[in-house]
């Protein structure tokens, strides 16, 4: 079978391999899309933590069974997967939280993932299609990424929720603090995006830091109160170093977004507002579900993100340009063939 493997940074190549085989426990899918998110971007320029090469990159997953031993699922039937595999025994997994396994392997970081024709997963990981189309399945777990960073921050009704990041994510964010009933602020410095929130989120309020004062801005939008939450989806350290300054007095800062390096703010303006900083890593089921659901509802649009469709054998060439703000890639889609 055909895959794409990323040897290096900015090195992808075509190879071939031995089609997969499953043991207890585990399923073979037949690859079907694949959606292009920040961490396989991040993984090509050599900035992704938790990484190693070489890899096969690819999370964002429809797919249908070719093979399974769990009679819940049936030949064919199109699925998605929740792509962080846990070992069930550490102390995150027994509290609930396999999102943060302590031994966790991250489909397409830690272990290859789905840029490849047919692939194994643990049975268990399985998402049924609920009657979403294949380029839907595949949005399911970006999307979850931003309902989880939302129920981090347990948004509530009326609050301002400041998202830093105009990207796939924060815009999944943006979506699901939405839902949740916050009144939600966009920020990012470039204005196709701003716009793309305009247009098709509905987002009333943006700001571009780059060209106004964001302080100041905020205080118009919130009448002085400044936003009690904000959720940072750049994983760029300066505005995640800046966005301390844009918190309320008693709010929570989130971080969905990832950075290597170390972050570095003042403890006394970090204390005064006796802040909450919190991380919010990867997805749950409840959070997939919970996509599913807005969707079916018709609250959540996948269509909307998808912004670029390319063939498997096209990945390749058009890789490196999708990291290009100027191409204004929103959501890269694969579709595999054969």
């Amino acid at each position: 079978m055909k895959t794409l493997v990323c040897k290096a940074p900015y090195q992808l190549e075509y190879a071939e391999a031995d089609l997969p085989s499953a043991s207890i426990g585990e399923t073979i899918l037949k690859i079907e899309r694949i959606g292009i998110c920040g961490t396989d971007l991040h993984a090509f320029e050599g900035t992704q933590p938790y990484f190693s090469y070489p890899r096969i990159l690819g999370h964002e997953l429809a797919a249908t069974i070719v093979q399974t031993d769990d009679k819940r699922f049936d030949t064919e039937e199109p699925v998605t997967i929740i792509p962080y595999f846990n070992c069930g025994k550490c102390i995150a997994c027994r509290m609930g939280k396999p999102n943060c396994c302590e031994r966790i392997n991250v489909f397409g970081v830690h272990i290859n993932g789905a840029m490849q024709q047919y692939v194994t997963v643990p049975t268990y990981s399985l998402i049924k299609s609920n009657g979403l189309s294949f380029d839907e399945l595949a949005l399911v777990e970006p999307l979850a990424i931003g309902a989880h960073g939302v129920r981090r921050a347990g948004v509530r009704n009326g609050e301002y929720v400041l998202v830093v990041g105009a990207g796939p994510i924060g815009l999944g964010i943006m979506e699901f603090a939405g839902i949740a009933g916050g009144k939600v602020i966009a920020m990012d410095i470039n204005e196709r995006r701003l716009q793309f929130c305009k247009e098709k989120l509905q987002v009333t309020d943006t700001i571009n830091p780059a060209i106004e004062n964001a302080v100041e801005k905020l205080k118009q939008i919130t009448n002085g109160d400044m936003p009690t939450v904000v959720i940072d989806a750049t994983g760029n350290l300066k505005a995640i170093n800046n966005a301390f300054q844009l918190l309320a007095h008693g709010g929570r800062y989130v971080l969905v977004g990832l950075q290597k390096a170390d972050i570095v703010f003042s403890h006394p303006e970090f204390h005064k507002r006796e802040s909450t900083l919190m991380s919010s890593r990867n997805a749950t089921r409840e959070d997939f579900e919970h996509v599913i659901s807005s969707m079916k509802q018709g609250l959540v649009k996948p269509a909307t993100y998808i912004t670029n469709s390319v063939l498997f054998d096209e990945v390749k060439n058009n890789f490196a340009s999708w990291l290009n703000p100027e191409n204004g890639v929103i959501k890269a889609m694969v579709k595999m063939q054969g």
